[in-house]
């Protein structure tokens, strides 16, 4: 019988042990392992070599099934003997008081006579009266020539170690203990090597290696099989050999757990549930084990060869972990989780742990379960982990027994699975609202919340069914709520019954205020009160506030150009949405306030924000009602940026259904419209941006501030020949832009006014500047200053206006070179150079500006036409505190004070060069 080689060490021990017993010298002999080592083949080995040299062999092999039976191992191993006591070998029960076994002197007698071998395998099995026969056997085995082999696990946690008991014997007789190790890496070479009959790759011997732990028998059984399929041990085959090392390992934990003792395998079980959240001390109470020593029961569950040795406690592999619970039923798992999430709590462990053995508990019926739970799904949802944090809540709703408590964890759920499970999360929201019993304040918010998501019309229904039933402030916010969900199709709302009635004047509750401040903004009348009202709804308690509203009152901001206070705003709900583990509306937001960044011309800013937007909504299952703005804002950043080919193939992308009854789709239809325009395709880019206003149009939201479609498609209708219908839209824009009264639009509106609006194109682009000065740096205003800088040099106008104007216009569009007004920029520098002579040194008034960078001049030029720090730093892309120690710079190389000075030099150097 051969060893593999590397028990080669343990051969040679043993073979020196048979010879000594040829020579009549006795030895106590224990060979110790985890299951799959290969203890139980060294004792067979010894077996076969022994009677290879002619001694007496007697073997036996304890088993689960005989551990309980008296004197079994010493019945197997008399057996042979006919001439001692026949009884013993028919292997029956030794009833207590008679019929005993021989004495081990008897034995004894006959071992002198000729020399024995006891060899026992699996001794962790032995029966305890077997095992103290085999402890007086050794303790005499020095009068007689005799071998006591025991081979076996030590991974028993009750009763006596049998390897304590056999070797305890005093006298001349030597002991020998050998424990089996894991495989190193040298052997797992050799195994490949015999069983391929190739060498392996390394990065095939190290997967080798990982996926059997080492364990002799695993690598055996997993190579067997690998060969047989005839692949070559390369790297390329690394997949095949794991997939049949976890077949392997699977089989081998379920044969080695029915070889355990019933205490070990609880003490796996329990390790299986909580080794990674409780202490081991703490493991073991679980098991059932407190009594036992922990020194004992550490080596016992490390002799199983499941576990890994860590500074913190034994640790099981994540696949024998898997099998040791699947092999469990059902309720015993879920009460074995039950025990430890409760002994975890009182360890006071992390919420997170508790909660991960609460997953798999039954319903334990205490607070301290559901907190736990909120505790850790708040954690998860926070940390981006929306499917356990739905996991965590939907358990706790398992526990709670409150209505109150109830309702709140239901719409907290209902909260989360918006993000991952969006259906389920919007008829949790419905329940609500249409619930008697829920409290009137939560039903408010879980119609906010499922309207801000999309809406339907079925929320819709149970908001109006739900308002006779609500009292006082909580019908007002319905009644915002009701006429904030379908601006899309108001003629919708007229068919609800019970019928809803319209908007107070003046509103009722903030709620109001922010809706009804959105109605007056994209109707284009009365900017003073739109404004009014719109601050009233963001000055509304933290507690009482609402998204949706709000959200309506920041966009009402931007369009009254309060962009200050809009991007407070938004930023601020934006902080309470991650404060509150609402991310459903996160991407809307953050869209809003892309939109309105790139209406200040802020690029940078806005191009993070749709980045971000874009990356919440792939994480959020974003609702399709909502996503047209998402793309429209993409586009026209893309766009503004110079970003042509980004935008090209997102354009075409078809949408679905709802997404065409959004409120959105005219903000799609129009950056859709400016794409074609860029492409050159001005008939399509004409029958989007119509389409987009005849949907404006139809939705009662006629202001061109917020979405300026008349003039584009004026602009391109002029190109075509459509002048007559370029002019009625140029006027109609210009008309109901005077009539909102916003600067910026007003602006817009003169700058785009054809011949027919009494002014020349000269005068046109100085109104317009004058207009759009006082806002940001948007778009628009650069587009004035390019126009301007063009009428000035093309009608002869101001030459110092137009370097003027076409400075700041390089300096506002440096940060995106690419970008098309760039591009023309650098044009109308050519041209300007062309057409006017080269200024000489002498002419220049402060020969100190030369001494400025680059990046001090571009800044003092933006100081010196009235931008703000603020400003400046979003414009160059800088902090603050940049900007101002460019400025200081530039004054003291300028000797100069302030900016009054700086403004003057500036004019005075236009002024200069304009002369030369």
């Amino acid at each position: 019988m051969s060893v593999p080689p590397r028990h080669a060490r343990e051969q040679a021990v043993l073979a020196s042990v048979l010879t000594g017993l040829s020579a009549r010298r006795s030895a106590v002999v224990t060979v110790t392992g985890a299951t799959g080592f290969g203890q139980d083949a060294l004792a067979r080995w010894s077996s076969h070599n022994a009677s290879a040299r002619g001694l007496r062999v007697l073997s036996a092999r304890a088993t689960p099934a005989e551990s309980g039976l008296r004197y079994g191992v010493v019945a197997q191993l008399l057996a042979s003997l006919p001439g001692l006591r026949a009884d013993l070998a028919e292997g029956s029960p030794i009833p207590t008081g008679h019929n005993c076994p021989p004495a081990p002197a008897e034995l004894l007698h006959t071992c002198r006579q000729q020399p024995t071998l006891l060899a026992v395998e699996d001794a962790h099995w032995l029966d305890a009266e077997s095992l103290r026969w085999l402890h007086l056997l050794a303790r005499r085995a020095s009068s007689a020539p005799v071998v006591l082999l025991a081979a076996g696990s030590a991974a028993t946690v009750s009763g006596p170690d049998w390897r304590e008991v056999v070797v305890s014997s005093p006298g001349p007789v030597g002991v020998r203990e050998l424990a089996l190790g894991p495989l190193t890496a040298a052997h797992v070479a050799d195994a490949v090597l015999d069983a391929c009959g190739a060498p392996g790759a390394e990065e095939f011997l190290v997967a080798a290696h990982r996926a059997t732990a080492g364990n002799p028998a695993v690598l055996h059984d997993m190579l067997c099989h690998f060969a047989r399929q005839g692949h070559p041990p390369d790297a390329k085959r690394v997949p095949e050999l794991s997939a049949i090392g976890a077949a392997v390992l699977d089989d081998h934990v379920d044969r080695g757990l029915r070889g355990l003792p019933e205490e070990t395998v609880s003490l796996l079980h329990a390790l299986a549930v909580c080794g990674e959240v409780l202490e081991f001390p703490l493991v073991c109470v679980l098991a059932g084990l407190r009594h036992l020593g922990e020194a004992r029961v550490r080596a016992a569950v490390a002799a199983t060869g499941f576990v890994s040795t860590t500074p913190t406690g034994p640790r099981l592999d994540r696949r024998v972990r898997t099998r040791l619970l699947e092999g469990m039923s059902h309720s015993a798992r879920a009460d074995l989780h039950a025990r430890a999430a409760e002994l975890a709590h009182r360890a006071a462990a992390d919420d997170r742990a508790v909660a991960r053995l609460l997953l798999g508990a039954r319903p334990v019926g205490t607070a301290w379960a559901v907190h736990a739970l909120k505790r850790a799904g708040r954690t998860a949802g926070r940390e981006g982990d929306h499917t356990r944090s739905t996991a965590c809540l939907a358990r706790a709703l398992r526990e709670a027994t409150d209505p109150t408590e109830r309702a709140q964890l239901t719409f907290d759920l209902a909260a989360t699975e918006l993000v991952t499970l969006p259906e389920a999360g919007r008829r949790r929201l419905a329940e609500l609202v249409r619930s008697r019993d829920t409290a009137p304040d939560l039903r408010v918010r879980a119609l906010d919340l499922a309207l801000t998501d999309g809406g339907s019309d079925v929320l819709r229904q149970a908001a109006a069914e739900a308002l006779p039933t609500t009292p006082g402030p909580e019908r007002d916010d319905l009644i915002a709520l009701f006429w904030a969900a379908d601006q899309a199709a108001p003629e919708r709302a007229e068919l609800m019954v019970p019928e809803v009635p319209a908007l107070p004047d003046p509103p009722a509750s903030p709620a109001q205020a922010g809706q009804r401040a959105w109605q007056l903004a994209v109707r284009g009348v009365n900017l003073p009160v739109a404004r009014q009202l719109a601050r009233a709804a963001l000055a509304a308690p933290a507690r009482r506030a609402l998204i949706l509203p709000r959200l309506s009152a920041c966009r009402a901001l931007c369009l009254t150009e309060d962009y200050e206070e809009a991007e407070a705003g938004l930023t601020s709900l934006l902080a309470e949405l991650h404060l509150h583990d609402l991310g459903v509306a996160v991407p809307h937001v953050l869209t809003a306030r892309a939109e309105l960044r790139l209406r200040c011309g802020r690029l940078a800013a806005a191009q993070r924000d749709v980045a971000a937007a874009e990356t919440a909504a792939y994480r959020v299952a974003r609702h399709p009602l909502s996503m047209p703005h998402l793309r429209a804002v993409r586009l026209l950043v893309d766009l503004e940026s110079g970003h042509h080919r980004d935008a090209l193939p997102l354009a075409p992308e078809p949408e679905t259904r709802p997404a065409r009854d959004s409120g959105y789709w005219p903000h799609l239809l129009f950056a859709r419209g400016l794409v074609h325009a860029s492409e050159g395709d001005l008939r399509m880019a004409v029958g989007l941006l119509k389409e987009c206003g005849r949907q404006l149009l139809n939705r009662h939201e006629p202001n061109p501030a917020l979405i300026p479609w008349r003039s584009f498609a004026a602009r391109l209708l002029r190109m075509t020949g459509g002048r007559t219908e370029a002019e009625r839209l140029s006027r109609d824009e210009l008309r109901l832009a005077r009539g909102w009264g916003a600067a910026g639009a007003i602006g817009w509106a003169e700058l785009n006014a054809g011949p027919d609006a009494g002014q020349d194109r000269l005068s046109r682009a100085r109104r317009a500047v004058h207009l759009l000065r006082s806002g940001p740096a948007s778009p628009g205003y650069l587009r004035a200053l390019a126009e301007l800088a063009a009428a000035e040099r093309a009608k002869n106008g101001s030459r110092i206006t137009a370097t003027a104007a076409l400075d700041e216009l390089s300096v506002l569009t440096s940060t995106h070179p690419h970008s098309p007004m760039a591009a023309r920029t650098r044009l109308l520098a050519r041209l300007a150079q062309r057409t006017e002579p080269q200024p000489r040194p002498a002419d220049a008034p402060s020969p100190a500006w030369a001494e400025l960078s680059p990046r001090e001049a571009r800044t003092a030029l933006l100081a010196a036409h009235g931008h703000s720090n603020s400003h400046i730093a979003e414009l160059l892309s800088v902090s603050r505190r940049t900007v101002e120690l460019r400025l200081s710079s530039a004054y003291t190389k300028l000797r100069i004070s302030g900016r009054q000075e700086l403004r003057a030099l500036v004019r005075a150097r236009e002024g200069a060069r304009n002369v030369c």
